[in-house]
């Protein structure tokens, strides 16, 4: 099992120069204490359920890309690249570009795209949903072009490159891991199972199992190899020896989330309820844990987490 860290708010992170500083001291923490990569999302807007849309928010891609100037070893991505935000053969450049600077430690996160609210006030268009699919497949496939061809042409419904020179190429072989995030049974895991290295899921133990298993038979009906894909999960870690405080807090953070609703989402307990539970998800065929802490605690739950639960794998 190996883990990573999200930073999904921005909002504790000071103003001004305060703001890389502290990214600086969560990601060099983070590499040094283990874990295996450190990301950000990709939003314009701060998002529902973690704050108000109007709070700060750093672009993705730029912030990634200081991230590699002060660390050395933690892999780095965003969780996950809205495709409709960028055209895909910008979008592989970018990556090339950032794999190479940081010494081939990029994961290509990337989706569909989701937040219609945050593309509108962009002046984003924002397709149907079938339609978005329809471009992260294509997108996918012209990214693995450009990374692994000298001279790249695509010629799809949604885009279209022609003689596309992607150098230098990156360093990772024969390209970054292309990690697909969601968890949608029908379009999403298909997706992966025909083009990821990695798929990126919600949920508890029971509906990671469940999620996987779709996976499983997509694998089987395209003729992908299921073991081929690193499973991946996203979530939130709320860790206290102390059961009053732990409440307080979980309380405080998710006062107006349902409890059924958190469950699938958040990881909350002692250390052993912890650890408990991330051996849940490793017995339902997860390998690998990424997870956010409490926002103005994350160094706090950065070192707790590695500590008192990372150490028990």
């Amino acid at each position: 099992m190996k883990f990573g860290i999200q930073h999904p708010n921005f909002s504790y992170d000071g103003k001004g120069e305060q703001i890389v500083e502290s990214l600086r001291k969560a990601t060099t923490t983070a590499e040094r204490l283990g874990y295996d990569s450190f990301w950000v999302m990709d939003h314009f807007h701060q998002i529902q359920n973690v704050g108000q849309e109007q709070e700060p928010m750093l672009e993705g891609w730029t912030t990634i890309g200081a991230m590699a100037g002060f660390t050395s070893k933690i892999k780095l991505g965003t969780m996950v690249t809205g495709n409709i935000y960028r055209h895909p053969s910008i979008l592989a450049k970018m990556g090339a570009t950032l794999d190479v600077l940081s010494k081939g430690r990029l994961i290509m996160g990337i989706g569909a795209g989701w937040n219609e609210q945050e593309s509108k006030a962009y002046g984003i268009p924002f397709p149907s949903t079938k339609e978005r699919f329809r471009r992260l497949e294509e997108a996918v496939q012209v990214i693995r072009k450009m990374w692994t061809e000298e001279r790249a042409s695509f010629d799809g419904q949604f885009y279209k490159i022609h003689d596309a020179y992607c150098n230098p190429k990156p360093l990772q072989k024969p390209h970054p891991p292309i990690l697909i995030g969601g968890s949608g049974e029908r379009e999403t895991l298909k997706l992966v199972a025909k083009y990821a290295d990695a798929c990126n899921l919600f949920g508890s133990p029971d509906t990671v199992k469940r999620k996987l298993d779709v996976l499983r038979e997509h694998c089987k009906s395209v003729g992908r190899d299921y073991d081929s894909i690193l499973k991946t999960k996203l979530g939130v870690i709320l860790l206290d020896k102390d059961r009053t405080l732990l409440e307080k807090r979980i309380a405080e953070r998710f006062r107006n989330v349902p409890g059924e609703m958190r469950r699938e989402f958040a990881t909350v307990g002692s250390p052993e309820e912890v650890v408990r539970s991330v051996e849940s998800f490793r017995d339902a065929g997860l390998e690998y844990f990424i997870t956010s802490f409490e926002w103005g605690r994350e160094l706090q739950g950065i070192e707790q987490f590695a500590d008192q639960v990372m150490k028990h794998f």
